[in-house]
């Protein structure tokens, strides 16, 4: 009876090992812990290692939009690289699976506005400047109507020289989303390149007003002589 009691705590055992030696081959870092290590190389600039961990973490979760976001972003820093060497077929392979994983992002996540930057960064790299345009159009159409949308196609309009209609889609973010700062700071910001002063220091006043850390805003009224005005809205202050 004492002998087959030990053997029964033998097999017990024997199982219980195997089951938790079964329950780790192939076990590795989990799609979390992956997402993390990939993001952390991204910070250290050590992109081999990144693009490894996203690569694995793809392979876990294929639809995971801020993943593809994190791939395409790898070979858009790549692509650049490569541009800078001047390796143009290894910068084209580079952009065109940048655009690929962004593609993925905005189709996962079509408010992703960060994918949609990323996407157009790489078009414009590859000379696609139709496309990239096109593809801020959509944005406005499809992804919108927002604020941003309509100051990210502004944007792209004022890069290509077409003033009257960055204006217009400019004028159109604001209309959208009155107490939006961001509108109004670039509103401001546009009419001040365009040598503007009155009408960009009302827009940049009122994105000061409405938030006071709004990035730019505060530098350039500085830089233009203005007294910050008030502001009923806290200043977050860190320790």
């Amino acid at each position: 009876m004492q002998r087959n009691r030990v053997f029964s705590t033998r097999v017990s055992v024997m199982s219980a090992t195997a089951i938790l030696c079964l329950s780790t081959i192939g076990c590795g870092p989990n799609f979390r812990q992956l997402r993390k290590q990939g993001q952390r190389a991204l910070t250290e600039q050590n992109y081999a290692v990144a693009r490894d961990c996203f690569e694995r973490a793809y392979r876990k979760q294929p639809g995971d939009a801020e993943n593809l976001f994190d791939m395409g972003t790898v070979h858009l820093i790549r692509g650049k690289e490569r541009v800078a060497d001047g390796n143009q077929p290894a910068a084209l392979r580079e952009l065109d699976r940048a655009i690929w994983y962004f593609s993925g992002a905005i189709e996962s996540h079509p408010g992703m506005q960060a994918a949609l930057v990323g996407k157009n960064q790489a078009l414009e790299l590859k000379g696609r400047y139709d496309q990239a345009l096109d593809e801020a159009v959509w944005a406005t159409a499809f992804v919108g109507p927002r604020a941003r949308e309509q100051v990210y196609l502004a944007r792209e309009l004022e890069e290509r020289g077409d003033y009257d209609a960055a204006l217009l889609r400019y004028r159109q973010a604001v209309a959208m989303e009155r107490d939006n700062a961001m509108a109004h700071a670039a509103l401001g910001q546009f009419l001040h390149r365009r040598g503007n002063r009155e009408m960009a220091l009302v827009h940049l006043k009122t994105a000061y007003k409405l938030n006071p850390l709004e990035p730019d805003v505060a530098g350039l009224l500085t830089n233009l002589g203005q007294p910050l005005p008030r502001t009923t809205r806290r200043l977050e202050t860190r320790n």
